[in-house]
């Protein structure tokens, strides 16, 4: 079972932590509440109990309150917050869209760029997305290039830049890495890091009355992360805002 930690106001004669099992969307998740406080120190204490309590019924991952910072008190605890890779390179395409639009970029006509350690499914998947929306896509990858490149032309008629120049790479108005580059000034107009959890998600919504079973306090990109990787929610449910 996946831990929800959650915040709770102070109130007369309630408990500063309080654990039971609740249901968003038909999923099962073991809620730690935790009672805010103005002294660290006592909020710290907490959350510190709260993670041992969540370990020892079985929790290993926990979605998180949004802005949280306690992160290493769950470690000690033997947890982890929900991972978002998952869930970042699903987005990627319409990230690249939101993005360019809100950077005042042009769309269509924009040159992204793929850059990746190796040819994955996810790779595929966002490379083809990115193909079809957009005229110029710039392709970098060790090796395996040229099966997708024929792939798409053959079933799409689109085609892509393989081996783009550093130049090229950093002059696209988007870039999309799925690997870290350290040879790259990640300075494009929008550059996503699919490899890093601390680059900030974009605004990401569900239908309304998939929404409103959501609790407010939780962190977004998490939740939507372990809904979809438990098969609750399918991709095109999940709406890509700036």
């Amino acid at each position: 079972m996946v831990g929800l930690l959650t915040w709770a106001e102070p109130q007369k004669g309630q408990r500063s932590l309080r654990l039971e099992e609740r249901q968003i969307l038909r999923m099962r998740f073991l809620q730690a509440e935790v009672v805010k406080s103005p002294h660290g120190a006592v909020l710290r204490r907490r959350v510190l109990a709260a993670g041992k309590k969540l370990r020892k019924r079985g929790v290993t991952q926990v979605v998180t309150p949004e802005a949280f910072d306690c992160e290493e008190l769950l470690k000690k605890c033997g947890l982890r917050p929900v991972g978002t890779l998952a869930l970042r390179r699903s987005i990627a395409a319409d990230w690249v869209r939101t993005g360019l639009a809100a950077k005042g970029q042009p769309v269509a006509g924009a040159r992204v760029a793929v850059t990746a350690a190796a040819l994955t499914g996810e790779t595929v998947r966002t490379v083809t997305e990115l193909c079809l929306r957009h005229r110029y896509v710039l392709l970098d990858l060790p090796y395996g290039g040229e099966e997708l490149c024929r792939q798409l032309r053959r079933e799409y008629g689109v085609s892509l830049l393989l081996g783009p120049s550093k130049e090229q790479l950093e002059g696209a108005e988007a870039l999309v890495l799925f690997d870290p580059r350290v040879d790259l000034s990640l300075k494009n107009p929008v550059a996503l890091r699919l490899y890093d959890e601390g680059q900030a998600l974009p605004s990401l919504a569900l239908p309304p009355s998939l929404e409103e079973a959501l609790p407010e306090s939780a962190n977004r990109g998490q939740l939507l992360a372990v809904l979809r990787e438990a098969g609750i929610l399918k991709r095109e449910q999940i709406v890509v805002g700036c």
